[in-house]
Parts: C-alpha cells; structure tokens; sequence
C-alpha cells in the first residue's frame, strides 16, 4: 500500500504546474510511503503524479513509481497490490512488452497498452491507481471491485485534483474547505458518508468498483465496471450434497485468496482475535508456509470483559504462531486521539479504531509491514446477532405489513410499539433503540434494513437538527423537508440489484448494501486509514472478488440455519478451524467507550462537543445534546456511540475546517485534552 496523488490541468487558463505542489500533496501522506518518494510533471507541465512508497513487492528502485511505459507516454501512480501480476506478466511479455522491474504495477501499464479501460476486468486485487495517457490526452482514476483502497477527487476552475487521502487533496492552494451539510446528515445515520460524498464540499471519493476518466476537454465520466450482482447457485435440490460441495468450495476460494495475499517480499502476519475469522486466516496460512505465522492481538487493561486474549493465546499455540500482544487503556485513547483525526480525514466513527491503530503499531514495532484481517466475513455469511434479528422480523411480519395499502402501514406504525414488539418476537431487545424509527419505516414504506451500523435515526435526527438546518441540508438534495431522509442512500445503492435482480431475498438484500456502503466506507475506511496511520499493509482475504461473488450466489438458508449464523462457513470450516472457535459466541472487537466516557474521558467529550466552533453553524440542538450527556451520565442511557459520533465531527470540524488544519496533527487539541480531563463543560454561544 502507498499514498498517490496527482493534477490534470485541463484547461489551458490555468497556472502550469511545479514539482512542489505535488512535492507538498505527496509528503503529507508520508506514513503511507515512507521508504521512498518520487514525482512526475509532464513536458507541458497540464499533469503531475506524485507517490509515496511502502515497498513490499520489489524493494528495488526499479519499483518506483510513478512508472512509465516503454515509450514514456503513459504514466501511473499505484495505490495497493495486484495479485496476479505474475499470470499477467507471460501473456504480456509474449505481446512485446519490455519489463524493467519485478513489481505489480508494471503489469498493470502494459496490460492498459493492451486493453485500455477493459484492464481493470483482469486485475486481481486492491487497488486505487491513475493512469495519465498522453497520446490521448485522458486521466484515468480507478479503484478496485470492493472499496478496500480509497481514491478522492476534486474538480473545479479546470483542474482535476486527486489523492489516496483528502488530506492530499487540501494541500494544493486552489482547494477551499466547507462543510457538505447533506453529506454531514448522512454521517449521523452512517457513522461515515456514503460515496460519492465526503463530509468537504466539493471533494468526492470514487466508490467502489468504478472508473472515473477526464480528458483535456474537462469531460469527467463515472462508469461502473464491477457489481456484487451474482446469479443464483444452480442447486441439485439435495440439501445435504449442495452444502457439502458448496462449503468445499468456500474452503478452496478461501485458501485460494489467503495464499494470493501472501506475495509480500516484506515480513508478514494476522491480526488474530481468536474468532472464527482470523482464526481461519491463521489456520489456512500455517498450511501455505513452513515459518511460524506471525499473529497480533490487542486487550484492555481496566476492561477485561472485552478481552479476547485468551482465545487468540489458543489459536495462536494451536498453530505455534509468533504471538504478540498489546493491552491497552484510556490513557492510550486520549494519547491517540489527536492523532486519529489527523489520519481519518473525516470521521469514521467506530471506536474500533483506537485498538485498531494500536495493534498495527505493535505489527510494525515487530517488523512486520503487512498483515491479513477478517473483514466481511460477517457480512458475507451472516455472522452477526442483529442481522438474524432482522431477518425474523422481515419473516415474520414486516413482510406481510409491508405489503399493505399505505393507509393501512401507516395505522399499523401509529399503533405504537406494540407492534413492532409484535414484529420482533424475542428479538425486540436487540433493536430496542430503533424500535420506534422501524414503525416510522414501516408506515412510510422504506426499507426495514439499512445498514448494519447505525447511530442517529431518522427518528432522532428530528430532535438532534435544528429546523432551519433541515430546510437548508432539503433544499439541496431537492426534497421537501418533511421527507428528508437517508432512505434516499439505502435505495439508489440497492436500486441497482433490483434492476438486474427483482426476486432478490432479504438477506441478499441485506448483503448487497453492506457492500455498498458499511463495508467499503466505514470498515475497510477504517483498515486502511488507522493500519496505514501506523505504516502497515492490511488485505482482507474473505473479499477477494470470486470469493464475494460466490457467497452472493448463495440462498439463504445455507448461510443462516436454524438459529445458527455463519452456518456455512462454519461447515467449510470444519476440521481447519477448532471445534472451541467455531461453536462459541461471537463477541466481535468492540472498545470499552461507554466505560471510558464514564471516567475522564467523558469530560473531554462534553468540553470538546459543547464548545466545538461547530456550534456556531446552527446545525445541532445543544439542549438536546446536554440532555443526551445528562442521561449517560446518570447511567439512564447509554449513549457513548452518540456521543462518540458527535465528539469525532467535533475534533474534525476544529481542526480541518475551523483551524484549516493540514500536514500536522492536532497538537492543539491534544494539548487541550490534557488540561480539561476534569474540567466542566462551558458552552459558547
């Protein structure tokens, strides 16, 4: 992994470009690349590529980028790893093409000399690359099927300006910064914004699996090249025979990908919390390598209960891995916080992310630069609780209710809790928080799922946004204020798997907009912004793009059975993995925020959140948020994933747009954390 950026000056009114402002985007992302850096400015000085290089394939400088073909008329800059570079290299060389180093992203500018726009279908891999080609007079942006690397952009005055980070994007003079108000509510429902948006207005991000090309007319195009559309498995109509073939599959796609992310000519491990997911990466490593695999664990000193160190100490003798542990606690929080608003850009709130950045930094203490996690296997297979819940709910009643004429719906959603009591069975208290918004959803004939992260509901939105800020945020998206919602994101993402598939079940359903938003702009967001902050490669063998499709082309059942979540996988798994995994109870990798905002870490939030300059924009009821710090406080709710999402737009909005913050971290705000952990809030007018 790497950090790139770059400017296409289409227009001819604008100033030619210099080596230091590309010098100047390229270096503010130097822990993403710190083993060496390099740029290009064409003759005409209308581009620059910059590059920041972590060298993991070929640590020769024959590896540098940015690379140009044989003739020196095109150009790339590559963000991640192709995996089957080696496959492509034959074919390629036997067209003619001259290889000058061993790395993958020389397969990738001869494979565009031969396919164009069509080479990103051969690429196996994670990716965000651009590709400047001179004889046609086009820059070309892509990132890979699933949104595992991340690739932002800017277009305006005739300039098009990009980056792995925002932060690259705001280091060129011409780049202004504000608030995108319609991207900020959809933050509060996401904990992240939905691509194409970005909470800075005018900066976008490439979703996944698209191409973006410009040309020296200015002509931008967006196109889709990869969807998590699949067909369904053909099924021989015994059960037993077609969950048997399927879960042998799952296991060979599985090892298949495990060993693909094994091309590293740098030291590599597994972050391992002893969960059937990264236990898996570990077991079906040991089998592809006769060195001991390196795993890395994180724990929590003054909260045990969310320490899943025993586990990972028995998977890890289990496969006599190189075992490495780090505890840590509010201390260490409050020592990172600064830093994580620095590398995140804008907010993902996911608490997560502090022990995230905690055991990548013991990865890289250890000498080890990448690393293999076990995102999407949940989503992929159905792994979590509430995704069950969910679908009881749907079987149940929601989609019989849903079927309604919509006076009829919207009596049933007035009736009150009862009813979605009534829907939810036993599985009530699982989403007791958003019971009343599921009755809202029900009578105004919504989705009943959106996402498998959610902080603020429409329901609370309404009691959290001023009025004057709803009509403005309404205005803007060309809706009326009364039905501004972030629905309108949960259906243009599913929108496209109703079109090709209309018959889509619900857990397909559920799925396909996990892989639209949760999974490529909040969790892999998260990987690859905290591991990178950290200098460390993460891949994610369970979304390799044949193994995603697959699991797609699964029914149902297969994936939850009788109560049973994961089923599947856990039958692939079968015999690789200890019966003791694959039989206990998911815990998941969560962080003790609520216990650490009732210590000292909760004055800060209050300070922090009260006082933000952000008050100042007219966006948020603070009466209402007082009373969400008062209810926490008291113990009558428990509000930290609220109050964390607030405290993360807080610290953003501070240091990126009212300090107009760039290459440093947030000194000031660290500085100001330490002097008000027991200080009393004051809040500014």
């Amino acid at each position: 992994m790497c950090g790139i950026c770059g400017i296409f000056e289409y227009s001819a009114n604008q100033p030619l470009i210099s080596a230091g402002i590309i010098e100047r985007m390229r270096d503010v992302m130097t822990h993403r690349g710190p083993d060496d850096a390099a740029l290009y400015v064409s003759p005409d000085r209308r581009v620059g590529l910059g590059h920041r290089r972590l060298s993991i394939v070929d640590l020769s400088p024959a590896g540098r980028n940015p690379m140009a073909n044989e003739t020196g008329g095109v150009w790339i800059v590559l963000n991640g790893e192709i995996y089957n570079h080696q496959k492509l290299r034959p074919q390629l060389i036997e067209k003619g093409h001259v290889y000058r180093s061993k790395t993958d992203t020389e397969s990738i500018i001869h494979l565009y000399e031969e396919r164009g726009l069509d080479c990103v279908q051969d690429l196996e891999g994670d990716f965000g690359f651009a590709i400047w080609d001179e004889k046609l007079g086009r820059l070309l942006l892509a990132r890979d099927r699933i949104g595992v690397k991340p690739l932002y952009y800017t277009v305006a005055d005739g300039r098009l300006i990009f980056g792995s980070e925002i932060k690259a994007i705001l280091a060129h003079p011409s780049v202004s910064r504000d608030v995108d108000e319609e991207a900020l509510y959809h933050y509060l429902t996401f904990l992240t914004t939905p691509a194409p948006q970005t909470l800075f207005a005018g900066i976008r991000k490439l979703p996944a699996g698209c191409l973006l090309t410009c040309d020296r007319r200015g002509d931008v195009n967006i196109t889709r090249y990869w969807d998590a559309v699949a067909p369904n498995r053909e099924l021989t109509g015994d059960r037993e025979t077609d969950e048997r073939e399927c879960a042998d599959e799952i296991l060979r796609l599985l090892t298949e990908s495990i060993g693909k992310r094994m091309m590293s000519d740098v030291p590599f491990g597994v972050f391992l919390s002893g969960g059937v997911d990264s236990t898996a990466n570990v077991a079906l490593m040991a089998r592809l390598t006769p060195q001991p695999v390196r795993t890395f664990t994180v724990g929590f000193k003054d909260h045990t209960v969310y320490n899943e160190l025993e586990e990972a100490r028995f998977a890890a003798r289990e496969y006599g891995a190189d075992h490495h542990e780090v505890v840590i606690d509010q201390d260490d929080l409050i020592d990172f916080l600064p830093n994580l608003i620095f590398h995140q850009d804008e907010p993902i709130a996911d608490p997560v992310c502090v022990p995230l950045y905690y055991v990548a930094k013991l990865a890289k203490e250890s000498g080890t630069t990448v690393v293999q996690v076990g995102e999407g296997s949940d989503e992929l297979f159905c792994g979590y609780s509430h995704y069950a819940s969910y679908l009881d709910i749907y079987r149940y009643g929601w989609r019989y209710l849903s079927r309604l004429p919509a006076p009829l719906r919207r009596a049933v959603a007035a009736a009150g809790e009862i009813a979605i009591r009534a829907l939810a069975g036993a599985s009530f208290g699982k989403l007791k928080r958003f019971g009343p918004d599921l009755l809202r959803r029900l009578g105004a004939g919504e989705e009943l799922f959106w996402t498998g992260a959610l902080v603020f509901s429409e329901t609370d939105k309404q009691s959290l946004i001023l009025p004057a800020a709803r009509e403005r945020i309404a205005a803007r998206a060309g809706v009326d204020s009364r039905s501004l919602s972030s629905h309108s994101v949960v259906l243009a993402n599913l929108g496209r798997l109703l079109a090709e598939k209309p018959e889509a079940g619900e857990m397909e359903r559920m799925i396909y907009k996990e892989l639209q938003l949760r999974l490529p702009e909040l969790l892999l967001m998260r990987v690859d912004k905290i591991t990178m902050a950290a200098s460390v490669e993460a891949r994610v063998p369970f979304l390799d793009h044949k193994l995603v499709e697959f699991a797609m082309s699964l029914p149902q059942w297969m994936k939850y059975s009788k109560g049973d979540t994961k089923h599947i996988l856990k039958r692939a798994l079968k015999g690789v993995v200890p019966d003791r995994v694959l039989e206990r109870r998911k815990q998941g990798f969560a962080a003790p925020i609520n216990e650490w905002m009732l210590d000292r870490l909760g004055a800060f939030v209050e300070s922090s959140v009260l006082n933000s300059p952000l008050r100042r924009r007219g966006f948020f009821d603070y009466d209402f948020i007082g009373r969400m710090l008062t209810d926490h406080r008291s113990g009558r709710a428990n509000n930290s994933f609220l109050l964390w999402s607030l405290l993360n737009l807080s610290l953003w909005y501070d240091h990126w747009i009212e300090n107009g913050n760039t290459g440093e971290a947030c000194g000031e705000q660290a500085a100001r954390l330490s002097a008000n952990q027991g200080a009393i809030a004051t809040p500014v007018g």
